[in-house]
């Protein structure tokens, strides 16, 4: 039996031409072909205001699109989340979308629900995939990858979500076609392993 495996697209530019789009669209393929159920989250396409304080993020309704997100991430078992990274980190429209999914009552207990140590998105693996300006070994080794693990760590684990397995791409502008396709076939497998 497959997966359910919710693709969160999270490059904030909608053009199809983007590398991250077609990673996705290698993984989707990979997935579906292997008999996998994949449901796509387009951040980029997503109306949505940004949270102002505290108290919107605890107790504010959300937004039908952010609702309708979270339905996809409660039904899905494991999440690929795939974006570029802008000035060391995810880019603002992607924070601003996971903080206004991972709220309390969604992916962690309210204080009166057995408080904020519960973790509800428990049961669901991760994958992150990063693409890069800058070489890959780079990112990891003298930056140290922080923005990543903050997102590993400070999001997806506080959440419950785990394991959690990460693909980082460099020189995504620089790269020849052939070392790109060499990505989009890795990609593909991985969707078709549904990892």
């Amino acid at each position: 039996m497959g997966k359910r495996i919710a693709i969160i697209q999270g490059h904030p530019d909608p053009a199809p031409e983007r590398f991250g789009r077609a990673l996705a669209e290698a993984y989707a393929r990979g997935a579906a072909a292997a008999g996998h159920e994949v449901r796509v989250i387009e951040v980029g396409a997503l109306d949505f205001p940004l949270l102002r304080g505290r108290q919107d993020w605890e107790r504010g309704p959300p937004a039908e699109a952010i609702r309708q997100a979270q339905e996809t991430i409660a039904w899905a078992g494991h999440l690929l989340i795939i974006y570029p990274l802008w000035l060391g980190s995810m880019p603002a429209l992607l924070k601003a979308f996971l903080e206004q999914v991972m709220r309390p009552g969604f992916a962690i207990a309210r204080p009166e629900e057995g408080g904020m140590g519960r973790k509800l998105l428990a049961g669901r693996s991760a994958r992150i995939v990063v693409t890069m300006g800058m070489p890959a070994l780079l990112y990891r080794w003298y930056f140290r990858a922080h923005s990543l693990r903050s997102l590993e760590r400070n999001i997806l684990r506080f959440c419950g979500i785990g394991p959690i397995r990460e693909t980082l791409i460099g020189m995504v502008e620089a790269g020849a076609a052939a070392r790109r396709e060499r990505w989009l076939d890795r990609m593909r497998d991985l969707g078709r392993a549904g990892a």
